[in-house]
Parts: C-alpha cells; sequence; structure tokens
C-alpha cells in the first residue's frame, strides 16, 4: 500500500472514529449527571484530567521517536527500527513506574484537598481510573508510536473504534441496572486495557523487531528536545481544570467539562482527521521530496484555514444553546448556560487547530530543539493570565488565558516554518488569518437575528443547520474567490483519485 492509499485510509478511519469518540463522548457525560450529579461529574473530570500528568511525564517523546522511525521505515532498515523501538519501550516503562509513584501521592493529597466525599470514596475511584492510563503507557504506547510513524494510524483508530463503542454500552447498561459509580469505572478500565493489548498482538505478527537487540549509541536522537512541545500542551490543555479545582468548585469544573466536551470534540475531530499528514510529510521529507511537500503544504493548508474556521465559528453560535438543551432536567442548582465562556473557549481551541499544519510540518522536520522557545512562551502566557484572571473571572479568566497562548503559539509556527523549512512570505499567513476573521465576524452578524425557539433537541438541529448553510457558503464563496487555484487543485486531486 502507497503512502497516499495510508493517508486516506488513514483519514477516513480517523473521521469514523473521532464521530463515534464524540458521539460516546455526548451519551457519558450525560448519563453520569443524571445517574450522580454535577459534583461527581466535576470530581470524576478532575481526576482524569489530574491522572493525564503522564503525557507531561512522556515529555513529548512520541513525537520525537516518531520523527526518528520515519528514515529507517523508508529504507526498511529493520536493525535500526529494533533499536529505537526498544529504546522507546525502556524510556516508556519507566513512565510507568514513575506514574505508579504519582498515583501512590494522589491516592493520600487529593482526597485531602477534596473534603466533600470520603477519603475512601476518592481514593478508590482515583485507583480504578488509573488503571486504564497506567496500561496504556506500560504496555502499548511504543507500538502506537509506530504504527504512526509506518502510517498505519488506522490500526489503533480500529481497536479504538471498537473499545469506544463497548465501554459506551457497558457503561450505559451498568448504570441502568443501579451500579454505582466505582463498579462502572471499573468495568470501564477493564475494556481499555485491552486496547495495547490487541495492537501488541498485531505488531509481533506483522514486524519483525529484535527485542534482544543492543545498542551502544542511543539511537534516539534529540530525546529531550521534544520536551517543550509538550509541556506546553499539556499545560494549555491541564491548566484551566487544575486552577478551577483548587480556586473553584467542582460545579464550576463541571460546566467547564460540559462545554469542554463539545469544544475538544470538533477539535479532536480536525485533529485525528489530519493525524496521517505527519508522517506523510515526513516520509517527503526522508526522501528530500521538497517541492512535492511546498505543493500539498499549500493546498493542505488552504483546506485547513477554511474547514476549521467553518467548524469553529458553526460552534462559537451553537455551543451555548447546545449546553442548554443537552443539561436541560439535570435537577440541581448549577447554570450551564454562559455564552461568553463557550464563544471564548471554542476561538481557543480553534486557534489550536488552525496551527496544525505548521506545527506537522515542523514536527516532520524534526525540529523541536529550535522551537522550544516559542512553547515555553506559550506557556508562560497561559499560566500566567489564567492565575491572575482566575479569581475575579473564574471560567471566563482561564478561557482568556488559554486563548492568548494559543494565538501566540500559532503566530509563532507559522513565523518560524516561513523563515527556517517551507520558505515563503508571511503575508501568506495573514492573509488567511485575515479571511478568517471576516468568516466569524459576518458569521456571528449574519446569524444575530436567529433564535432556538424552544430548548429541545429538534429546535437546536434546525437552529443549527440554518446556521451551519449561514457560516457554510459565506466560507465557501470567500474562500474560492480568493483561492481559487488551491481549491482547483486540490478538486483535480479528489477526483483524478475517483
Amino acid at each position: 500500500m502507497n503512502r497516499r492509499k495510508k493517508l486516506y485510509l488513514n483519514t477516513i478511519t480517523a473521521f469514523l472514529n473521532q464521530i463515534i469518540v464524540l458521539i460516546c463522548g455526548f451519551i457519558l457525560p450525560r448519563y453520569i449527571l443524571d445517574y450522580f450529579g454535577s459534583d461527581v461529574n466535576g470530581l470524576v473530570t478532575s481526576m482524569t484530567r489530574f491522572l493525564s500528568v503522564i503525557a507531561f511525564l512522556e515529555l513529548g517523546i512520541g513525537p520525537v521517536i516518531q520523527y526518528n522511525l520515519y528514515k529507517p521505515l523508508a529504507e526498511n532498515d529493520t536493525e535500526m527500527i529494533s533499536k529505537i523501538v526498544v529504546s522507546a519501550e525502556r524510556f516508556y516503562r519507566r513512565i510507568a513506574y514513575i506514574f505508579l509513584a504519582y498515583i501512590a501521592v494522589l491516592l493520600v493529597v487529593f482526597p485531602s484537598i477534596n473534603t466533600e466525599y470520603d477519603f475512601w470514596f476518592t481514593a478508590s475511584l482515583l485507583l480504578i481510573i488509573s488503571i486504564s492510563t497506567f496500561a496504556q503507557y506500560y504496555f502499548g504506547i511504543t507500538y502506537q508510536v509506530f504504527l504512526n510513524a509506518d502510517q498505519k494510524v488506522y490500526i489503533h483508530t480500529i481497536i479504538q473504534i471498537i473499545t469506544t463503542i463497548l465501554n459506551t454500552i457497558i457503561c450505559v447498561v451498568l448504570m441502568k441496572l443501579g451500579y454505582g459509580l466505582h463498579v462502572v469505572k471499573l468495568a470501564s478500565a477493564v475494556v481499555f486495557v485491552a486496547r495495547p493489548l490487541i495492537q501488541n498482538v498485531y505488531v509481533k505478527k506483522h514486524y519483525s523487531i529484535n527485542h534482544r537487540i543492543i545498542y551502544t549509541e542511543e539511537p534516539i536522537k534529540q530525546k529531550w528536545n521534544g520536551f517543550a512541545q509538550h509541556l506546553a500542551a499539556v499545560v494549555c490543555g491541564e491548566t484551566d481544570i487544575v486552577l478551577l479545582t483548587f480556586f473553584s468548585t467542582y460545579q464550576s469544573v463541571s460546566i467547564y467539562s460540559v462545554y469542554y466536551l463539545v469544544v475538544s470534540g470538533i477539535n479532536k475531530l480536525v485533529m485525528t482527521a489530519v493525524s496521517g499528514l505527519e508522517s506523510f510529510w515526513g516520509n517527503m521529507l526522508a526522501k528530500k521530496e521538497y517541492t512535492l511537500l511546498n505543493k500539498t503544504f499549500e493546498a493542505v493548508e488552504t483546506l485547513m484555514h477554511a474547514g476549521v474556521t467553518f467548524l469553529f465559528v458553526v460552534t462559537a453560535i451553537l455551543v451555548a444553546p447546545f449546553v442548554s438543551v443537552y443539561t436541560k432536567g439535570i435537577e440541581d442548582t448549577v447554570a450551564y448556560y454562559l455564552p461568553v465562556f463557550g464563544i471564548l473557549l471554542t476561538l481557543a481551541y480553534g486557534m489550536q487547530c488552525l496551527r496544525v499544519p505548521y506545527f506537522r510540518v515542523i514536527k516532520a522536520a524534526g525540529h523541536y530543539k529550535e522551537t522550544q522557545n516559542g512553547a515555553f512562551i506559550s506557556m508562560g502566557f497561559n499560566i500566567t493570565l489564567s492565575v491572575m484572571l482566575v479569581f475575579k473571572f473564574q471560567l471566563i479568566g482561564v478561557a482568556i488565558g488559554t486563548l492568548v497562548a494559543m494565538i501566540y503559539h500559532t503566530i509563532y509556527f507559522a513565523w518560524y516554518l516561513r523563515k527556517n523549512i517551507i520558505h515563503r512570505p508571511f503575508y501568506h499567513f495573514i492573509k488567511h488569518m485575515t479571511v478568517d476573521i471576516a468568516v466569524g465576524v459576518f458569521g456571528f452578524i449574519a446569524t444575530g437575528w436567529l433564535t432556538m425557539g424552544a430548548v429541545t433537541y429538534g429546535a437546536w438541529v434546525l437552529y443549527a443547520l440554518v446556521v451551519a448553510l449561514i457560516v457554510g457558503m459565506f466560507t465557501l464563496l470567500l474562500n474560492l474567490l480568493i483561492y481559487r487555484k488551491e481549491f482547483l487543485y486540490l478538486t483535480k486531486k479528489i477526483f483524478k483519485r475517483t
């Protein structure tokens, strides 16, 4: 299978996976809110985000491993592939041990700083939720990175689709049968432990990797230079929940989690859909196909800006009305309708998606050390602004901090890329952003007269269709007018393949 077919297969399965994750992601939290309430939903969200510190411990080594695998995979160098895999396995095993120690600390600290529930309730729930995270890093993440580098994202994506559906069905059935939260989360952990095990079986069956190979020189170059990129991503993703946990209430965390559920669903849809681009461009760089790289980048950049802007402008308009429908009937005093917060959070993660083509090429080229200063500055913006604003503005304050950090980091990546990898004038990026802003402003003005009518799913769907139609038509017309050449190139490629 050639790399273009792999890219198509990766993209199709990624879209399918994200749609399923999005649907299941809405079903489970709603059932938790119904059966256990907003406070418990906030508690589970806080635990999940605190446990995601394992991603910080990974230090961004995953993309670095992936970068180092491009060349040996392209050249079918089994010896170097084995060395890199063995080195990666050793690294992730150490991470798993550190994570176990971190869980032990959390089991003592977390219940003591959150006294709304008794110690054993909180500690046992935290231990259960940590099981699947530990299994992922101890058993499976090395092979997931390996499959990504070989443009076989679709393998673990298919496994994820199956386990996500299975997990949702089992959890809903258990809640309907009256089982407690601990039993539900334990069943979920068992399902997700199966993911890395199935993945490992596939890799061992289809690849000849020598796990006993001995190396004297470290095969993974720039092992620690991915730290800044990953640290910035983790901080931008986790700062909000951590600050709200310490300086606000579980109800605020629950509100954040519901809005984040929508926004991150769209965000992940975009991220997953383009997950094959990094290895696609990495293969071109390994083969020094620079002309083809520039041409495909230009087309992808145009398509990304048009698609991301449309998705996130529509989401910004619709997110608060949707949350009103989603949380209707929940029997507690939490006010979930916060349109300003919804718009700010949506814009923040929209900016994160806009930087995808720039960041993917930088990662594919292995420029981790060179771009780490920009990552630290972005992280600094997020922490400083969020801490300053959370006390007075709560949810809106942390959303502003995240938005400013995302804007800076996106501009930084575009500027770095044009100077060091894809050499072209910076006005291309400015032109794209101007079009994006124009679409956003028009979208809010043109749909400002619309109302949902009733707080029901049916009324929201009709409202959403009209909003999407108005924003979509303007997005398409403006981009066709300004980027006619790029869209013609994409159209020819699509019809040629069809």
